[in-house]
């Protein structure tokens, strides 16, 4: 990968974290999504309680989520 194609921003912690926690980032962002709860800090509070997470995986997660636009909800 050249220096064009580096990920960067939140994306580049991605390797990481599956590698730590052994699950894809999809399943990370699905849990993300099926919380009610839209601030950033509760939600990386919740993935280092409930998940055990590192501070700066939860938070590059958290960030990356947030910043997808919002899908519509089905009630």
């Amino acid at each position: 990968m050249d220096e064009q194609q580096k990920v960067r921003g939140p994306a580049s912690y991605f390797p990481a974290i599956e590698q730590a926690y052994g699950q894809p980032i999809a399943h990370w962002l699905a849990l993300l999504a099926g919380r009610e709860e839209r601030k950033h800090m509760a939600l990386v509070a919740w993935l280092k309680a409930e998940h055990a997470m590192g501070h700066g995986h939860a938070n590059a997660l958290v960030a990356h989520h947030l910043a997808q636009p919002a899908a519509p909800r089905v009630v």
